[in-house]
């Protein structure tokens, strides 16, 4: 059985507890699962949407960097771009937004290029994917150490390991791809204030703005953009297109499956900050649970399943959706969904 390495830490806010934590994991799952070092292992990490004041700070991998560089391992922080306008839309602003953010002690590497033109792809032979665009230096590395941020996201459900594989190591096309079925639906009477935040953040200009607003569904890719701007709730996932979200998690795993093939992965889990929302999205997020500690596994089914449970268990209640992707993922081949809690 899949084993999950686990710390429990109550808040944000003890750092050097969660650096100790983050190394002593990170050893753990190396010395445990037997897995052999690269010399350069990337750190795939995301520096947060201009705005978000969720994601996590790069302060918090200080532990990690300081085991690499003890072990002599290479590493640099990694991430892609966003297929929305914004700070993280092009190579040069992406890289000065995460310097902005603290990204400064390793070299920060933009790895599907200036405009997501640098992609590999990589075959899988999934229900809705026979290839998938992976960033071409996600794909050509032997091993990554995955850093994600538990929390919530609007499509998918929730944000983890799965999804940091998914969308986080694809090229621009990729995320459109992925996004191209789950078109929102904008309410046009008394909850739209035609504030026009969404029109300005729509990469393909598919949004009209007038008496009767409405998102144009031949040219709409999908991206939610627009949700995560709207201050109003005015946007929303369209009824009538009720198998939009459990394709789009589909899509998401395999992706993810393809993110992950041929590498020897470790993933490492911070469940703080468990924001309704993701990293993406460029304003105050709202907080939905209590902050549980730090995960660490070889596999990024069975730790997003922990941190899940973990979660749920905390709070009585199930805090965020999207559990059918993780049936799916096993379902695949992508990990397991039954595991082993070690408490650390």
């Amino acid at each position: 059985m899949t084993k999950v390495y686990f710390k429990p830490i109550d808040s944000y806010s003890k750092l050097d507890e969660i650096k100790a934590a983050s190394a002593e994991l990170l050893k753990t799952v190396v010395s445990a699962e037997k897995i052999e070092l690269e010399k350069e292992i990337p750190l795939k990490v995301h520096f947060g949407e201009k705005g978000n004041d969720a994601f996590i700070a790069p302060k918090y991998y200080d532990g990690i960097i300081d085991y690499l560089e003890q072990e002599k391992i290479r590493s640099e922080f990694i991430e892609t771009n966003a297929i929305y306008s914004g700070a993280r839309m092009l190579r040069h602003n992406h890289i000065e937004l995460a310097r902005a953010h603290g990204f400064t002690r390793l070299p920060a590497v933009i790895a599907d290029g200036e405009m997501g033109e640098d992609f590999t792809e990589v075959p899988i032979d999934g229900k809705h994917f026979k290839t998938c665009k992976i960033a071409g230096p996600i794909a050509s590395k032997k091993q990554i150490i995955v850093l994600s941020h538990f929390k919530g996201h609007m499509l998918a459900g929730f944000g983890g390991a799965i999804k940091q594989l998914a969308m986080g190591c694809a090229s621009r096309g990729g995320k459109l791809a992925q996004h191209i079925a789950a078109k929102p639906f904008i309410i046009p009477f008394f909850v739209c204030k035609k504030c026009k935040s969404c029109l300005k953040h729509c990469p393909v200009d598919a949004i009209h703005i007038g008496f009767y607003s409405w998102i144009d569904t031949q040219k709409c890719i999908g991206c939610a953009a627009c949700m995560a701007v709207c201050k109003h709730k005015a946007i929303i996932p369209n009824i009538f297109r009720a198998q939009f979200s459990s394709k789009f998690r589909e899509k998401i795993v395999e992706y993810a499956l393809a993110a992950q093939k041929g590498k020897r992965n470790i993933y490492i889990t911070y469940a703080f900050n468990l924001a309704k929302g993701c990293d993406c999205e460029g304003h105050k997020m709202k907080m939905v649970a209590r902050d549980a500690g730090l995960f660490a596994s070889s596999d990024p089914v069975a730790i997003d399943t922990a941190c899940m449970d973990i979660i749920d268990k905390n709070e009585g209640r199930a805090v965020y959706g999207g559990r059918d992707a993780l049936d799916y993922a096993e379902k695949i081949g992508l990990g397991s969904i039954k595991y082993e809690l070690i408490t650390i």
